[in-house]
């Protein structure tokens, strides 16, 4: 309510330059010119300044990524082990428990969660910019000084993951008459049943759309709210306007997320020990740009 009080007033004053509406105008003109005037207000007020890039950005963020990542090596593969370490200890529980199907839809989904285990790998590129000491200890703690708002967008993304968990778990259950499957049962029914394509394309179309949304409104949103004093809302608002103003650049730098996750996937995980750091700290220059 406040938002609005203050978005009305300032669209009355001009502040946005924003045409404030006439009450003489005929009743359909004013409501829709009132409703896009709100969005572009309420845009302004949330969402901070965003640069339109050049295409070839992504490759430059993995030049400065690499070398983050060589002058920080040992903090960064410290936090890269930690999580392929982790990885191999979820897989090998799936597998103990018979449910390593499982590990297939955890992988993909693992976008989701990506943006926020980067965090220390932010924290180190800032401080390897503004050439400040770096100790594990330090950047262990990065979230700590704005913990509500990182942990708020931090929940975000655990549901996009659960979301995705359960949703493949029933397109599963649609195609093959059962939410649950062993590793065996699984295979034999993508390879060797005619239900398997139609299944992968199915997942594949579900997911994607869970995994643009996601990758829109995280993007810039988490090393946005380790460097700076905003909301959540911001942080979000933020950064769906970087990814719609840089949409071409940002579909070029997701391709090259899922290409150098998946190959420290395929490596039984071991890979993503030095993947994940490259990624992260790429990501802060993303987010710089």
């Amino acid at each position: 309510a406040v938002l609005r009080t203050r978005v009305a007033g300032r669209l009355r004053a001009g502040r946005y330059g924003v045409s404030a509406i006439r009450m003489s105008q005929s009743n359909s003109e004013p409501s829709i010119q009132g409703e896009e005037a709100a969005r572009q207000a309420i845009e302004v007020v949330l969402a901070r300044p965003v640069r339109v890039i050049d295409v070839e950005r992504p490759w430059v963020w993995l030049q400065l990524g690499w070398r983050d990542f060589v002058a920080a090596r040992s903090i960064s593969l410290t936090f890269g082990s930690i999580i392929a370490v982790a990885s191999l200890i979820l897989v090998s529980l799936l597998w103990q428990v018979d449910l390593l199907a499982y590990a297939l839809p955890l992988a993909a989904g693992f976008m989701f969660l990506a943006p926020a285990v980067g965090i220390c790998f932010y924290d180190i590129s800032r401080r390897l910019e503004r050439k400040e000491p770096i100790h594990i200890e330090t950047v262990a703690l990065a979230w700590k000084p704005h913990v509500s708002q990182i942990a708020f967008m931090g929940l975000v993304m655990v549901l996009f993951q659960l979301a995705w968990i359960r949703l493949a778990t029933l397109i599963f259950a649609l195609f093959f008459g059962s939410p649950t499957a062993s590793w065996d049962r699984f295979l034999q029914a993508l390879i060797f049943t005619t239900d398997g394509i139609p299944f992968l394309a199915v997942g594949t179309m579900l997911g994607g759309m869970l995994a643009v949304l996601s990758f829109a409104i995280s993007v810039t949103a988490f090393p946005m709210l380790l460097e700076r004093d905003v909301g959540a809302a911001a942080a979000i608002a933020t950064s769906v306007h970087a990814t719609m103003k840089n949409w071409r650049v940002l579909t070029g730098w997701a391709a090259l997320i899922v290409l150098f996750t998946v190959a420290g996937l395929v490596t039984g995980c071991v890979g993503l020990a030095a993947t994940m750091p490259l990624i992260g700290h790429a990501s802060w220059h993303a987010y710089r740009d």
